[in-house]
């Protein structure tokens, strides 16, 4: 290995209170911090005096810089010898692409280190009163990323399969597809009545919920005017929002 060294470091889910301690020593340490565009700003107040902060933030219809440039990015501020955090929202190994960043790195001889974090999909639920497993509703757990277009061929997420799985389904990045997931899953025999939460900003003043049902939940959003960043939570345990959810409350 040679150069500096590169943190994949996770930003957590919005506020800033949650991210880890060794993340907050990192970001306060760094000589270059590389985030992304759903980083809480306040974060950046962290940095010392004289580190480099670029933003090479995604979000939907505009990509700064390709995953690509991100990559060799990394390597050549690392390269230069520096101190570099690569801060990514949520966890960077939870539909981050910190896999692929972490392997290009390995590639280009480039030391690092993964600082995990807290997920959307946990954040969202515990801020709305959703346990995501419940001894009389579910012990099983999925995250899926609904970026997969329902009707892509090989390779895409069969969506009827997972409608027939006893678990809660977590969906991620799924507002621009929810229409036709929800239509897909209650083609492979999920009910319509199917309790669905949507958790928008989850973790910061902006959040919002909304409780529905997976045949209502496309028609309810478009209403209410939800859109990413947001979690979508499928299964019976989704009603506890409308007796647990404390945070929207307070």
């Amino acid at each position: 290995m040679q150069g500096g060294v590169v943190y994949l470091v996770g930003a957590g889910p919005g506020d800033p209170d949650l991210i880890t301690v060794r993340g907050k020593a990192l970001i306060t340490s760094c000589d270059a911090l590389v985030y992304d565009y759903l980083v809480n700003p306040s974060l950046l107040d962290w940095t010392a005096e004289g580190c480099d902060q670029i933003c090479v933030g995604k979000r939907p219809g505009f990509h700064s810089r390709s995953q690509e440039e991100i990559a060799n990015l990394l390597v050549r501020l690392a390269r230069e010898g520096r101190s570099v955090v690569r801060l990514k929202g949520g966890d960077p190994f939870v539909f981050g692409r910190g896999g692929e960043e972490a392997a290009h790195l390995r590639e280009q001889n480039i030391r690092y280190e993964v600082v995990p974090a807290v997920t959307a999909a946990l954040a969202s639920a515990a801020y709305s009163g959703i346990p995501l497993t419940h001894r009389g509703h579910s012990s099983a757990l999925v995250f899926l990323s609904g970026h997969e277009d329902p009707d892509k061929g090989t390779g895409g997420i069969d969506w009827r399969a997972y409608a027939r799985l006893p678990a809660t389904l977590c969906l991620y990045m799924a507002m621009g597809r929810l229409e036709r997931i929800v239509a897909e899953l209650q083609a492979g025999g999920m009910a319509p009545g199917t309790p669905v939460a949507v958790v928008q900003w989850a973790t910061t003043p902006r959040q919002r919920t909304c409780l529905t049902t997976v045949e209502s939940v496309a028609a309810e959003v478009e209403r209410l005017g939800f859109g990413p960043p947001a979690v979508v939570i499928i299964g019976p345990v989704a009603q506890y929002a409308e007796t647990l959810g404390w945070f929207e409350e307070r």
